[in-house]
């Protein structure tokens, strides 16, 4: 990038996805329902499991922290861009910038690990039934956790540290509806070498490693699932891990879409489009996927919202006798 006057930056400019003033509307409309969507979608879920004990079991337990992931990673993004639209205003301050990028990458990287560990954990229950119990123990699922929470604070706090310490130009216009990372970068005055080293090198470790864990495990999957000998023990065994199959394909399939349109000749708007799929999309379908196809989420579902409609019913009634 060729060097601006260097200035010190108080705020940054999010372009957003469009600036036609007659598109901000239903822009505003659309990802305000998407959000609420997602929210309630995920609410729903971690109610269900914790209201529920049959389903305080490790793959429902890995679930309502993804659901809790996927609440906080969409409310990381999305809030801003509504205000955003809604006050006619593109601008966030630098510290804001740096801490949504912070938890932007918190969140991701923990819903690449948790989809990880939730495949070791189909893994351990369909290739070892037998050990499943002694093998996903409470405490072992709460170290799985633990552990993802802190390579994910630890990744992202080094990208941090390694963005205060650039300087930038004076064109602060970030072609996005978010802070990203990369776009984040090519603003910079300074030499950027090491953070893009470090941003290669960090995405083939927490991307391509995951990933590789997340194929052996369903390898190994299918050689079990293949070996049984009736069509309704493959069919019940195949169908315990189908949802979070789904979900993988759908989270993996939309970053690497748009990391291919950030590599090919696609104009920065057009990118930051295929973005909206793994940060709006994607959180949002994750409660449908888990609910359509898991008859136990769906029975704990009903249970749940028959409850909530039965409390409200109850209080109505007592407010309107007294």
């Amino acid at each position: 990038m060729e060097s601006e006057n260097q200035t010190e930056v108080s705020e940054f400019l999010l372009l957003g996805l469009s600036e036609d003033p007659k598109l901000q509307p239903l822009l505003f409309g659309l990802f305000l329902s998407m959000y609420l969507v997602s929210v309630l979608g995920n609410l729903l879920i971690i109610l269900a499991v914790s209201s529920d004990s049959h389903l305080h079991t490790p793959m429902y337990f890995f679930l309502s922290n993804l659901s809790f992931v996927d609440i906080s990673f969409t409310s990381t993004i999305v809030p801003k861009m509504l205000v955003n639209i809604q006050t006619q205003s593109k601008s966030i301050t630098y510290g804001g910038c740096l801490i949504q990028v912070y938890f932007f990458m918190v969140f991701i990287c923990m819903d690449n690990l948790l989809l990880t560990t939730m495949a070791y954990d189909r893994y351990v229950a369909i290739c070892h039934p037998l050990h499943y119990r002694v093998i996903m123990n409470p405490r072992l699922c709460g170290l799985l956790i633990l552990l993802s929470l802190f390579i994910s604070i630890m990744n992202a706090l080094l990208h941090s540290l390694m963005l205060v310490h650039l300087s930038f130009c004076t064109d602060l216009k970030i072609p996005h509806f978010f802070c990203e990372l990369a776009q984040i970068l090519e603003l910079a005055c300074s030499d950027t070498l090491i953070n893009n080293v470090l941003v290669y090198l960090v995405t083939s470790l927490l991307g391509v490693g995951p990933l590789s864990g997340i194929i052996f495990s369903y390898t190994r999957i299918v050689s079990s699932i293949l070996r049984i000998p009736s069509t309704g023990g493959k069919f019940k065994a195949f169908s315990t891990c189908g949802s979070h199959l789904s979900v993988v394909c759908l989270f993996y399939g939309t970053c690497v879409g748009v990391y291919l349109s950030s590599a090919s000749s696609l104009s920065p708007r057009k990118r930051a489009v295929a973005s909206v799929m793994y940060t709006v999309v994607t959180p949002m379908m994750n409660p449908f996927i888990y609910s359509l196809r898991n008859r136990d989420i769906k029975r704990a579902l009903r249970k749940l919202i028959s409850g909530i409609v039965i409390n409200i019913t109850y209080l109505i009634i007592n407010s309107v006798l007294s």
